[in-house]
């Protein structure tokens, strides 16, 4: 089972910190994407879980921050200095193939999805 964990309803400028877990599997790297509603899915960040290498989307560069826990295929989203247009739903979602497009920011290179958790930034 795989589910997001740790949304919630924050003012601007809060704090939040996301969690997801997937024991029992393979994973070279996990991601987190976001949903606002009537938009596309979109690529909020990834990191490998071997080399600890880690990608942002601009609009969320030097805000937040993913890691890796010292679990197993454990990963956290800390988003610091929340924004409205931060508000969606956050799926994570695990890359299980050995071969790496390089496409990071696609829904395609994953193959896995968690159950969402919802976060609402007020303004």
């Amino acid at each position: 089972q795989l589910q997001a964990f740790g949304g919630g309803l924050v003012q601007a400028g809060g704090s939040l910190r996301l969690s997801c877990a997937a024991s029992g599997r393979t994973v070279y790297a996990m991601g987190w994407f976001r949903q606002a509603p009537g938009k596309e899915r979109e690529f909020v960040s990834r990191i490998s879980r071997s080399s600890g290498s880690t990608y942002y989307a601009d609009s969320v560069k030097g805000r937040f921050t993913i890691s890796r826990g010292n679990a197993k295929n454990t990963v956290y989203l800390q988003m610091n200095g929340l924004k409205p247009e931060d508000t969606a739903v956050y799926y994570c979602a695990l890359d299980q193939d050995v071969f790496y497009s390089g496409r990071y920011y696609s829904t395609g290179e994953y193959e896995s999805w968690g159950q969402g958790t919802e976060v609402t930034v007020s303004s």
